[in-house]
């Protein structure tokens, strides 16, 4: 399914692709960098491609998730949805808990699953982050992020290339 998705989005721009891939939850730069270099672009375009995407959802959600959240919540859908959500963040951002803006750096720019700019916000949200510290601590855990994995995937191409040798 993921590859249909990504297929789609390739055959409409290559660039929009790796900042649309950036920009959506769950894949962020951990499959927008990868998908970069695998269409051929140079690691500094594809990093700024995705950086930039991944940026994009950023400011909606540090001002939208705490209003959005509360006037869904008189539905039980979102209800259940939000106390899900919220409860899973908090579970997993003990770091921005315990550190606050550096924990949440560090929360954004570890690269694994439930962690990056989208959990980042709703982590800063949770925490009652104020908005400038948040955005400054998620640009900054962005651009870690990207970099460990530009350097991650650039070593695994490397090594895919010369095991084909």
């Amino acid at each position: 399914m993921l590859e249909g998705f990504t297929d789609a989005l390739v055959s409409v721009n290559k660039e929009a692709a790796v900042v649309i891939l950036a920009a959506l939850p769950i894949s962020e730069l951990r499959g927008a960098i990868p998908l970069g270099l695998a269409m051929g672009f140079s690691p500094p375009k594809t990093y700024l491609l995705a950086f930039c995407g991944n940026l994009l959802p950023v400011i909606p959600l540090l001002f939208l998730l705490q209003p959005i959240s509360e006037k869904l919540r008189h539905i039980w859908i979102f209800e259940k949805f939000f106390n899900w959500l919220f409860e899973r963040t908090r579970r997993k951002a003990s770091l921005v808990e315990r550190f606050e803006i550096l924990g949440l750096i560090l929360f954004v720019a570890i690269p694994l699953p439930v962690t990056g700019a989208w959990t980042g916000c709703v982590a800063a949200t949770l925490f009652k982050i104020r908005f400038r510290y948040a955005f400054i601590a998620i640009v900054l855990g962005v651009a870690i992020a990207g970099v460990v994995v530009t350097a991650l995937s650039l070593a695994g191409k490397h090594l895919i290339f010369a095991a084909q040798s």
